[in-house]
């Protein structure tokens, strides 16, 4: 992260993401300014808070592209939420705590991983000597009980004849190069068809005796406690050597991590910078005009939004791994804000998200971009899955500019959602030779050019059907 300028974020999320450069600026500079304050004094980095971002725009623009996007490139623990899911205390639903207790599952998995690769060769090791053990029983005997050589005992009629101890030796010699030949072969990957036995341990599900409860939603004591009080359940389970690897490496791996390091560094991590998305947060703000002691959704509305600010300011959350504190965690929220305002929500919980930036809706011109300049563009994937076809896919000058065209008129007749109906259009458009692509190439047909007469052929009558657009597009 402390090479990343806020010009470099800026030119990485230009691979995925058209236009919106406000939104891209601003997190750009969010993510600078967490490595600035590491490398303040500790007693000044405690009052430097995080500028949560709060985006304005319709759906489909790429708000959550852009959070998504960032996170990824920074290596943050990372999670979306609905704001829309949560319900105040007391009421059905997931309460608003549970999206820090899943942020730190993330950021343990990350840490997880990274300390996983780094005694990947170890458990590989590990895990090829066990699966020598399976093919080969007996051959790893404990030598502790063979006498070692050159002791006799006292009573001279247990004293031991030569020829037996060189035998015993030339025994073990002879195992150990059995072993060594075995092990070179499992390498090799010359063994990886012939099955073994292996006895797989794991723990059982706990919230399948909870009904809907699930761990996040107990008590972090009550659910430790029933982690710690089930037994593990145990299965013979007959699999192929390439399987019993993975397995067993797995639980190499399991042993050889530290995992109260783990923990501990997933919750600094987790703390410093980890990256929350609450999106649709348009839906717990009440519009300007409804009663507020009407009762009714806007009872919910605001019992979240009260829940929330909490959170959002800075406080404690207990977890089944340890507490959680909320203070330096990013807060990016996102809304369409068609039936209400910013200006709608609490003003405490307002005020928590400093900073706010418009993207505005995609033009006719933002789909060409969209479709031909990402590194992930639709065009690009449909090429690659039907090159697996062995079906060469090209596109015919005007084909793109079709596409866009149709997916700017779609979203101008029927509801606007943005870069999502190019997905939609792309789909119809490829419907035929996605489905035909196998018979095409044993007929002999290895190349496929789209037109613009083509995808007009292909959508055009659709849209032409207000019904049935409607159902379609």
């Amino acid at each position: 992260m402390q090479d990343l300028t806020p010009t470099q974020i800026v030119a990485e999320l230009d691979k995925y993401i058209i236009g919106q450069a406000a939104a891209k600026r601003a997190v750009a500079v969010a993510i600078r300014n967490r490595w600035r304050r590491r490398q303040l004094t500790p007693d000044m980095a405690k009052e430097v808070y995080p500028k949560n971002i709060i985006m304005v725009g319709p759906t489909g623009v790429g708000k959550t592209e852009i959070a998504r996007r960032l996170a990824s490139l920074t290596g943050a623990p990372f999670i979306k939420v609905e704001a829309s899911k949560f319900t105040e205390v007391g009421y059905h639903g997931r309460d608003v705590e549970s999206m820090v207790r899943d942020l730190l599952d993330v950021s343990i998995n990350i840490v997880r991983a990274e300390q996983a690769e780094l005694v990947q060769q170890k458990a590989g090791e590990h895990a090829t000597d066990r699966l020598v053990d399976l093919l080969l029983p007996g051959s790893h005997a404990d030598e502790s009980q063979t006498p070692p050589e050159g002791v006799v005992n006292a009573d001279e009629d247990e004293v031991p004849q030569t020829h037996e101890v060189y035998s015993e030796k030339a025994e073990r010699e002879r195992m150990q190069r059995t072993r060594q030949r075995l092990k070179d072969q499992l390498v090799a990957g010359k063994l990886d068809d012939r099955e073994v036995e292996l006895n797989i341990s794991h723990k059982p599900a706990t919230h399948v005796m909870f009904a809907n409860m699930g761990l996040d939603q107990m008590d972090p004591d009550m659910a430790n406690m029933f982690e710690r009080i089930l037994p593990e359940q145990s299965k013979r389970r007959r699999v192929t050597v390439r399987e019993a690897r993975r397995i067993l490496t797995e639980q190499e791996t399991d042993k050889l991590i530290d995992r109260d390091k783990t923990t501990t560094e997933a919750i600094a991590r987790c703390e410093e910078s980890g990256i929350i998305f609450l999106d649709e947060i348009d839906k717990i703000a009440a519009p300007a005009g409804e009663g507020k002691s009407s009762g009714g959704p806007d009872v919910s509305r605001q019992g979240v939004q009260r829940d929330l600010l909490p959170i959002v300011e800075g406080s404690s959350v207990s977890t089944r791994h340890g507490v959680v504190k909320t203070d330096h965690i990013l807060f990016v929220a996102a809304g369409a804000f068609h039936s209400a305002a910013v200006s709608d929500l609490m003003p405490e919980l307002q005020g928590r998200f400093p900073i706010r930036v418009e993207l505005s809706a995609l033009t006719r011109d933002d789909f060409v971009r969209i479709l031909t300049e990402p590194d992930n563009a639709l065009t690009r994937q449909q090429q690659s899955l039907l090159s697996v076809e062995g079906l060469t896919v090209t596109f015919l000058p005007g084909a793109i500019e079709a596409i866009a065209d149709l997916a700017a008129q779609a979203n101008a007749s029927l509801e606007n959602i943005g870069a999502r109906r190019l997905m939609t259009v792309v789909e119809k458009v490829f419907e035929e030779v996605n489905f035909d692509a196998p018979e095409r190439v044993k007929n002999g047909e290895k190349k496929f050019e789209v037109s613009d007469r083509f995808v007009r052929d292909q959508v055009a009558p659709i849209l032409k059907d207000q019904d049935l657009s409607k159902f379609v597009l």
